[in-house]
């Protein structure tokens, strides 16, 4: 019996142009905010939708090549596993936040068109983030942002 599944795959729109960054110890983190939207019929059987918001990471090369692929817009699949973490913000306040560490992303179409065919993003075999900060989330790699964790 397996201990446990960790895994996420959404399909959605950038809302925001990538942010890529380095941490101090070198290795390059791509935050991505993504907009995933359901729709569906309420009880007067009219049609509604409703969008979530993600926070998703990618790490090491891959993050600095997609960082150069990817614009506010642009449909992505992602697939990865969700990663919960906690710091403090500058009063103090102990913060948490969830967010998808992805390990493959597939770029599904052009700025939400729905162009067709989907292109995988190149795979490697290098790891999603690096050695030692499978913990998650180390304000101090990130240049201590302000208290808004993405």
């Amino acid at each position: 019996m397996a201990d446990g599944l960790n895994r996420v795959m959404l399909l959605g729109n950038l809302g925001a142009d990538p942010e890529l960054r380095t941490t101090n110890s070198g290795q390059s983190v791509l935050k991505l905010r993504l907009a995933t939207t359901e729709s569906y019929l309420d009880r007067n059987r009219v049609r509604q939708e409703r969008t979530d918001w993600h926070s998703v990471v990618v790490w090491g090369r891959r993050a600095e090549a997609l960082s150069r692929l990817l614009a506010k817009g642009s449909k992505i699949f992602v697939e990865g596993s969700l990663r919960t973490s906690s710091y403090d913000d500058r009063e103090g306040n102990k913060r948490y936040k969830t967010e998808v560490v992805a390990n493959n992303i597939i770029l599904a179409g052009g700025r939400g068109s729905g162009a067709p065919g989907p292109a995988p993003a190149r795979r490697d075999d290098s790891p999603t983030e690096p050695p030692g900060e499978a913990t998650g989330y180390n304000e101090a790699d990130y240049g201590g942002d302000d208290d808004i964790p993405f």
